[in-house]
């Protein structure tokens, strides 16, 4: 039984309490290891390690951080294939996922905030002959990040790469359902250089501490990605407390295909941006909203590429997807397929669970499924549903299409399909949503921004807003 450890003050080590947590194995349903069940004074441990680390971490200038952060980067780069081995065996992903997409992209992270700390620039504004003002950007000091379980060390990294390249120490939470990359990155900081006290990360439950970073009075700062309903409750504290704030929260993305598509790049894309990891990516397409003229084509070659995916053991380089990433979220996502046929959906492939041999007879396994027949205000097309679960809607005109696309609490990201430039410019600029992609799907460029609108969330992340999100603006203001 492999037990996890915190990292504070850079030691490992467990939960003050003694007290363990159980950690499974997706594919199996089995536990492999426990993690600390860490409270409020693990928490309290971490932030006063890294208050005490940041005035040396922060003298370092940007060179000696970026250089500390190039050589942990590195050190994952030279431990791959063990990142790639447990992140698939924690969330369930495919191996070949974890080896494509997240350990790359967690490893990019690192080096782009590395060298993108080199170049943020401040801005200065000269006022005739009166006076010049210019912006320092500074550091907050000790700054809390909140990571969810979907893509594991892929967004821990994309939090505390640019907090700790701006010069903040970082306390974080890793998702207790998927610890285990964040822990072997505990284990390398050392290694890699960097001081002690600089990054924490505490192991456990939301609610002792996520909440006890949200609430702790010497984290001025908070980052987190996770549901609409704990960003929501996070806000509540942190408000009153005047904590800077970023929510990367849910989404329920709509796909809009219109007629004069690229018809065979469309199906096989929206494929792939309906169940990517099982469909537990917040970017992925849940709403595809197809006109009319093509809709029956266009869902016929859909259900058939769908039906083609196949489920297996996340070992398999066959296997296109995984299992989802836990018991109670397989149960949630049945229940939601279970509330589609209820009101009124027809499932048109998938919609039960997938029961595999062997060692795999227990794992957490879903069909890819589709379904048709709902209108846009159920809640199978009003929640985040967040597995392999999409709905197919027909829509008349670019009017209804955005009319369909908007229509939910939720707008973070979208996808268009047309070869109409102009087309392309009016949805883009009328959908509300935080990204759109047109013709393509998860193409990311780590210096745009990233977020979303309405209940998807407040704040971006990536690039220079990342950057600003982790230091304070100062004008100074000198006469000539």
């Amino acid at each position: 039984m492999e037990q996890l450890l915190n990292l504070i003050d850079g030691e490992l080590r467990p939960a003050i309490g003694g007290e363990w947590l159980d950690v499974y194995t997706p594919a199996t349903g089995q536990v492999y290891g426990q993690l600390p069940d860490s409270d409020e004074r693990d928490v309290e441990l971490a932030v006063q390690a890294a208050n005490r680390a940041f005035p040396a971490w922060n003298a370092l200038g940007r060179e000696g951080r970026s250089d500390a952060l190039l050589r942990l980067a590195k050190a994952i780069e030279d431990d791959l294939e063990g990142f790639v081995a447990d992140e698939s065996r924690d969330n369930g992903k495919p191996l070949s996922l974890a080896r494509r997409v997240d350990i790359p992209r967690a490893i990019a992270n690192f080096r782009f905030f590395a060298t993108a700390i080199l170049h943020f620039h401040s801005e200065a504004h000269l006022m005739d002959d009166v006076a010049v003002n210019y912006t320092d950007r500074q550091p907050i000091g000790a700054v809390g990040a909140i990571s969810p379980w979907n893509l594991p060390l892929y967004l821990f990294t994309w939090k505390i790469a640019p907090a700790l390249a701006a010069g903040n120490c970082v306390v974080a939470k890793p998702s207790e359902v998927t610890p285990l990359t964040a822990y072997r990155l505990s284990t390398l900081c050392e290694r890699a250089g960097i001081p002690r006290g600089v990054l924490n990360i505490v192991h456990g439950l939301g609610p002792k501490v996520g909440a006890a970073i949200t609430a702790h009075p010497k984290l001025p700062a908070v980052s987190f990605t996770g549901g609409t309903r704990t960003g929501a409750e996070i806000a509540r504290v942190a408000a009153p407390m005047f904590k800077k704030l970023s929510l990367e929260l849910g989404g329920k993305n709509p796909v809009l295909v219109f007629a004069d598509c690229d018809f065979d790049k469309a199906v096989k894309t929206t494929v792939r941006s309906s169940f990517t990891n099982q469909g537990q990516i917040c970017l992925c397409g849940s709403r595809i909203l197809v006109e009319r003229s093509i809709y029956d084509r266009f869902r016929d070659a859909f259900v058939e590429q769908v039906k083609a995916l196949r489920v297996g053991d996340p070992k398999d380089a066959d296997s296109d997807l995984g299992a989802v990433v836990s018991q109670a979220h397989l149960e949630t996502v049945l229940r939601y397929i279970d509330l589609a046929r209820e009101e009124g959906g027809s499932v048109l492939c998938g919609g039960e669970r997938v029961r595999l041999s062997g060692d795999l007879k227990d794992g957490w396994f879903i069909a890819p499924t589709v379904i048709e027949g709902l209108g846009p205000t159920c809640r199978t097309n009003q929640e985040e549903i967040f597995g392999p679960v999409v709905t197919l809607q027909p829509f008349d005109d670019e009017a209804d299409a955005l009319a369909l696309a908007n229509a939910t609490p939720y707008g973070l990201a979208s996808v268009i399909w047309t070869r109409d430039g102009q087309r392309t410019h009016r949805v883009a600029r009328a959908l509300q949503a935080g990204i759109v992609w047109v013709n393509c799907w998860m193409i990311r460029d780590l210096r745009t921004p990233f977020g979303g609108v309405k209940q998807s969330g407040v704040g971006r992340e990536g690039g220079v807003d990342a950057l600003r999100f982790f230091t304070e603006a100062k004008n100074v203001c000198i006469k000539l």
